[in-house]
This record gives structure tokens, C-alpha cells and sequence, in this order.
């Protein structure tokens, strides 16, 4: 029987991460990506910029809990060969193939953003148009950074399940009590304490730190082995009001504590603080979600099936429109928002919907079959 509260979570956090994006373009706390904010902090504080440090705590996370929950629910119903050519089509050839097909219009404009951010050109005059078209092709990565990690951890994946072919340490993971699984937020702290503090110019260390495999491995193999088990899920269903109030005082503290401060640094996340109220705001959703949302409809089921291609192309929308409002309109901020807000949950459907009708296009942007179902 499937669990549509999965899905159901999965979709929302979708579409929280759109809500994220928006924020985060005109973000004024030093976040790398975005074009910048509307004065320097702390003397225009930008007190919108909040919803970042709600929402980036916890939301990739959980993506990569809910992956692994139904990684292990696919392996019981393929072979491990099977289920690996499937990830591989879904995950590696859009984010390959997909970035020269469709995701170099997003890296166009990436670059675009990056010169604005920084008051010159990322790309010297005069360089070939071929080498233009490699470096937006690889700009444009954006959020496809996800799927290339998930695709990476699948392959570790099939490695540790050949240690457990017997499935002892996952049955030992399912006996866990609620306090066990509360306590399993130390890994989740310690994933964080993977990411380099002092990154070295001109080496691997930046990138590391933005992709952070060792932190995602945590929250994907604890899918996997801990939050699949459907005793698992009940105890965190029956406990999701404290669960969730205790990552509402933890993320209150924190966000009081802490505003102004690039929330995506090493510094920040690796605080205590920060990977309670993570830790704690995962485990309560999961378990509101199971105990509340495990039943689908005609919006929900659209949700699920399309909430992937949405987010892979939910950027472009970001990207563009957030650049030639900021560089080239004299609009108010607060139009700025809602007009962006109103364009990447209203135009990113219509963008998959015309794409994945594409065969194609279909497989190399979303890693679907080239027949539309």
C-alpha cells in the first residue's frame, strides 16, 4: 500500500524550496548565489530574509530522509540492477545531459546575476561563443545539485546494502524507541561537522561545501535503514506535537540568536542549535505528515507525479525574472516578491508541462522514458 503522506511530503518541501529561491535571489546576508539585496545589512536589515533561515535547516534534509525511505521500498519491489538504471535515467541524465540541453539558459543567466553581484563580467570579453556555452551549460547546475549527490548516493548505497545482505543492521534500526531516534540527531550533527570551516582558495574545498556528500549520506542512509520501518513511523507520528514544538522553540531561539549571519556557512551549521532544530523539525514533519496527511486527491496526485520537474525547472524562472526586475526595472521590493513569488509557482508547472510533452527533451531535462505515459 503506498504512503501518500511520503509523497505528500515531498511535494510540499518542493514547493517550499520555490518559496526559498525567491528569497534567497535577493537575499542581503552574504548567501552566495543570489544577486544581492536592497541595502547592506545591518543598515537595511531585510527582515523578509527569515524565511531562509526557517527553511534551510531542515527542508534538503528531509528531501534526502523521504529518498531514502523510498529507496528502500523500491529495492523490495526491483532488483538492485533494475532499480540503478532507473536512478541513473532519472537523476544523472538530466543532471549531465540536461544541463547542455535545457540548464545552460539558466547558467546564462546565472553568469548574468554573478557579473551584476560583483560589479564586472565573469566572463572576459572575447571568448569564444563554444566556451560561453560550456560554462553556462556547468553554471547552470543551480538546485540540479541535488540529484547529482542522490545519484552518487545510491551508488554507496548498493554498496553498504551488499555489508547487510541479510538485512541485520536494518532490522536492528527498526526496534529503535523514540528517545533512540531522537538521539540520532548527534549524526546529524556530525555530518555538519564534515563541512570545512576554512575552505583553500583554489581547490576542491568550496565545492565540497556546497554539494556537502558527507552531511547528505546521513540523512539518506538514516532513510533508508531507520524511517522506513513502518514502526518507526508510527512512533514519530504519535509524537509529532512535541516533536514539532521543540524544533519551534529550538528554530525561534536560533533565528533570534543568529539573524544577520550567512545561515549557510560552515560556522552556522555546524552549531548545536541549528542541528537540533533541523533534527527536530524533520522528525516532526514526518510524524504530522503520517499521523494527518496520508491520503491523496486530484491536486495531490498531480503533486506527486510532477512536483520533480517543477523543481528542475523552477530556476530559469528564478534567475530571469529576479535579474531583469533587479538590473533592469525601478519596481519596489515588495513588488519584486510577489511578482517573482506569483511567476515560479504559476510558470515552473506550465514550463514542465510544455517540456516533458517533448520526447526528447523529456528524457535528457527529466530522465523520463521518450514516451509520455
Amino acid at each position: 500500500m503506498r504512503k501518500h503522506w511520503i509523497d505528500n511530503l515531498r511535494w510540499v518541501t518542493v514547493l517550499l524550496v520555490l518559496l526559498y529561491h525567491v528569497f534567497y535571489f535577493y537575499n542581503n546576508k552574504g548567501v552566495f548565489g543570489g544577486i544581492g539585496g536592497f541595502g547592506e545589512y545591518p543598515a537595511c536589515p531585510q527582515y523578509q530574509d527569515v524565511i531562509m533561515y526557517i527553511l534551510y535547516p531542515w527542508f534538503m534534509p528531509l528531501l534526502f530522509i523521504l529518498a531514502g525511505i523510498s529507496s528502500r521500498y523500491a529495492l523490495q519491489k526491483q532488483s538492485a540492477r533494475e532499480w540503478f538504471r532507473s536512478r541513473t535515467r532519472k537523476l544523472l541524465v538530466p543532471g549531465t545531459i540536461g544541463l547542455f540541453v535545457f540548464q545552460w539558459i539558466v547558467g546564462y543567466f546565472n553568469t548574468a546575476v554573478a557579473s551584476a553581484a560583483n560589479g564586472s563580467s565573469v566572463l572576459p570579453q572575447g571568448v569564444p561563443g563554444f566556451v560561453k556555452y560550456f560554462a553556462w551549460s556547468i553554471s547552470g547546475t543551480g538546485p540540479l545539485w541535488f540529484i547529482q549527490v542522490l545519484w552518487l548516493l545510491c551508488i554507496v548505497l548498493l554498496i553498504v546494502r551488499a555489508l547487510d545482505r541479510k538485512d541485520k543492521f536494518y532490522n536492528l534500526c527498526g526496534k529503535a524507541n523514540i528517545v533512540v531516534i531522537i538521539l540520532l540527531g548527534v549524526l546529524f550533527w556530525a555530518g555538519e561537522l564534515t563541512l570545512i570551516r576554512n575552505p583553500r582558495p583554489e581547490s576542491p574545498d568550496g565545492l565540497l561545501n556546497l554539494y556537502k556528500p558527507l552531511f547528505y549520506m546521513v540523512p539518506f542512509l538514516l532513510g533508508y535503514f531507520v524511517f522506513s520501518h513502518e514502526a518507526v513511523q508510527e512512533k514519530v507520528a504519535k509524537a509529532w506535537i512535541p516533536l514539532l514544538a521543540a524544533a519551534v522553540v529550538a528554530g525561534t531561539v536560533l533565528i533570534i540568536t543568529t539573524f544577520g549571519r550567512d545561515n549557510t556557512s560552515p560556522e552556522y551549521l555546524q552549531q548545536p542549535l541549528n542541528c537540533i532544530y533541523g533534527w527536530m523539525a524533520c522528525l516532526g514533519l514526518m510524524g504530522w505528515f503520517a499521523a494527518r496527511f496520508n491520503t491523496t486527491g486530484r491536486f495531490a496526485g498531480y503533486m506527486t507525479r510532477s512536483s520533480y520537474g517543477i523543481y528542475i525547472v523552477h530556476y530559469l524562472v528564478i534567475a530571469s525574472l529576479g535579474y531583469m526586475m533587479k538590473t533592469y526595472t525601478q519596481l519596489p521590493p515588495v513588488a519584486m516578491y510577489l511578482i517573482l513569488a506569483v511567476a515560479v509557482f504559476a510558470l515552473s508547472p506550465l514550463l514542465y508541462e510544455i517540456l516533458h510533452r517533448i520526447p526528447l527533451i523529456r528524457w535528457c531535462v527529466f530522465g523520463e522514458k521518450g514516451k509520455k505515459a
